[in-house]
């Protein structure tokens, strides 16, 4: 009797510590929501006070204004159907995308910006435009700019096109939305990209056609020099010539990897020299 009485006291103090941690979960997790909740809400309603307080005629200023009102009709709905931090989480990222929006309509209209937002996610380590561009691609002209102006009327906040890392700035067409069905869509986004952030491409004036010519003859270049290099090397020519010159180098990783997301996009790329 008294192993039984042992043994029912074990199984009812192991229910009741799973009952007690069930519930201390559950409050956690309620207090997760809320507070998700309650932030996502705070950013959204931001938003919509900036958008009923500001106006403009300018090009860009209406521009401006009409992206940060498209996010503001998304972050809305998306607080609707949130059930979950994480999706609260994605209605807070839209309402500070809006807001990105509304900083760049103030400093087109040559008023204070405001206080600086939390850093959106998909813009970081991107960096931003530091000094005017213009290419040519493929007979169309594309430039880009940190400040806004007659022929860059649309705000970028950042972000990655395709793997690529797209700085913060004012640009002439918004060729990185890829519901585009004819202009900038037809030539392909990474191409203008290319043109506009590769340092063999992005010197004004500097055409995609010429650019991607020298890009590749150094490539060849290099590819040829490797199978010299292979008797020394522990890689040989093949595997040389194709990382090097066809491969990761020239047309691959050299956009997409380091270049797109460590010293091209965060560094160099957004604090100085470009």
């Amino acid at each position: 009797m008294e192993l039984v009485l042992c043994l029912a006291i074990v199984v009812v103090g192991a229910l009741v510590a799973a009952a007690i941690a069930r519930a201390q979960g559950s409050a956690r997790r309620g207090n997760e929501l809320a507070d998700a909740r309650a932030e996502a809400q705070r950013w959204y309603e931001r938003l919509g006070g900036q958008l009923l307080n500001l106006q403009g005629d300018q090009p860009a200023v209406r521009q401006a204004l009409s992206d940060a009102g498209e996010r503001y009709n998304a972050a809305g709905s998306q607080l609707e159907q949130a059930r979950t931090p994480h999706q609260f989480g994605l209605a807070r990222e839209t309402a500070l995308e809006g807001l990105a929006y509304i900083r760049a309509a103030r400093n087109a209209l040559g008023i204070d910006p405001g206080p600086e937002l939390p850093q959106l996610a998909a813009a970081r380590g991107v960096g931003q435009l530091t000094k005017e561009r213009q290419v040519d691609v493929q007979g169309q002209t594309f430039r880009a700019g940190p400040q806004p102006g007659r022929d860059t009327p649309y705000y970028y906040p950042g972000g990655r096109y395709e793997g690529r890392a797209v700085p913060a700035g004012w640009y002439s067409t918004p060729w990185w939305k890829t519901a585009l069905g004819a202009g900038a869509g037809v030539i392909g986004g990474m191409l203008i990209a290319d043109a506009l952030f590769s340092p063999a491409f992005a010197d004004p004036g500097y055409g995609y056609d010429a650019g991607y010519q020298e890009g590749f003859g150094d490539g060849a270049d290099q590819a040829g020099d490797a199978g010299d290099q292979g008797g020394d090397q522990d890689f040989g020519g093949a595997d040389q010539g194709g990382d090097v010159g066809g491969g990761d180098y020239a047309g691959g990783d050299f956009g997409g990897g380091d270049f797109g997301g460590g010293d091209f996009g965060g560094g160099d790329f957004g604090g100085g020299d470009w």
